[in-house]
């Protein structure tokens, strides 16, 4: 079992909006985690790795595109606990932090164009097929290991809520909240805001995982600013808004919209008075650093 452990805290958030609509707002702090592997990335990989680690793997294979935090995420965690790591990157090559992050702790880059890149395991068994210790880590460690490690959210929480908002790119932190919510028989219902477009598809994807996506499941797909890593000036607003009230470092690709979707619906009443809501900061603060013209 990895050593590296950390429990990350909840604190409560006070803004004139949630006073006004009589609710209590906190925030699940995945962000603090760790600085490169943070938030639901060090969930999705904690499992993922061990399962390597027994199976006897020395070299991690993964894939993501130019501004991946996942990829960061795997690089890290490959260097902290003794694996090599490769990546299949999506599009042209392009230098940029990020990757020059990835490099540093030792991880490999293979850019490939978008129409090789959908099919992954192809470019796995193309590349490492007769490597025995390779092991295949999907694009955002999508997966069952990783749906155990986000399970796990709900275990850490001290109080009960009504409503927990995260927001959704692949469905697995989604599909692990929704297992921790029915295995420890909680009455909460999850709200998954998809951050990219046609965000419908990922109710199937979650059920892919669990069986539990129609059970307090509340699946928000109109907050996507135009689609993935996609923003608005609205957005861009809010997030700088947010920021400075707060002190709370938001990024557009997921945790922005997120939050937006939050306090549009609490302006439109859809979430309703004297009720307590956890929100998931996910991290993938690096993603920042690509957008920041946009600010």
């Amino acid at each position: 079992m990895l050593t590296f452990d950390f429990h990350s805290p909840v604190e409560e958030i006070s803004l004139p909006l949630y006073a006004e609509k009589q609710v209590r707002v906190f925030m699940k702090r995945d962000d603090l985690i760790h600085p490169y592997i943070s938030g639901n990335k060090w969930r999705k990989l904690k499992y993922t790795l061990n399962q390597a680690k027994q199976e006897q793997r020395t070299l991690l294979v993964t894939f993501g595109g130019a501004w991946s935090n996942h990829l960061l995420a795997t690089a890290c965690a490959g260097a902290k606990f003794g694996f090599q790591t490769y990546a299949f990157v999506r599009g042209e090559r392009i230098d940029n932090p990020v990757l020059k992050l990835c490099q540093i702790f030792g991880m490999q880059l293979e850019f490939v164009d978008r129409q090789r890149y959908k099919n992954k395991e192809d470019l796995f068994h193309e590349r490492f097929g007769n490597d025995q210790h390779a092991y295949f880590i999907d694009e955002g460690g999508y997966g069952k290991q990783a749906l155990i490690g986000c399970s796990e959210i709900i275990d850490e929480l001290a109080d009960h809520y009504d409503h927990i908002f995260c927001a959704c790119g692949t469905g697995t932190t989604a599909a692990g909240l929704l297992e921790g919510i029915h295995q420890r028989g909680l009455q909460t219902t999850l709200h998954a805001v998809p951050v990219l477009k046609g965000g419908e598809f990922l109710r199937e994807e979650i059920n892919k995982l669990t069986k539990r996506a129609d059970d307090n499941l509340q699946l928000h797909s109109t907050y996507h600013a135009g689609g993935y890593a996609k923003t608005t000036p609205a957005l861009i607003q809010f997030i700088n808004e947010f920021t400075q009230q707060t002190g709370i470092l938001l990024e557009p690709t997921y945790t922005g919209k997120l939050l937006f979707a939050v306090h549009d619906l609490l302006k439109k009443n859809e979430i309703p008075a004297h009720t307590k809501i956890l929100i998931l900061h996910t991290g993938g603060l690096t993603g920042l650093l690509g957008m920041l013209d946009k600010f």
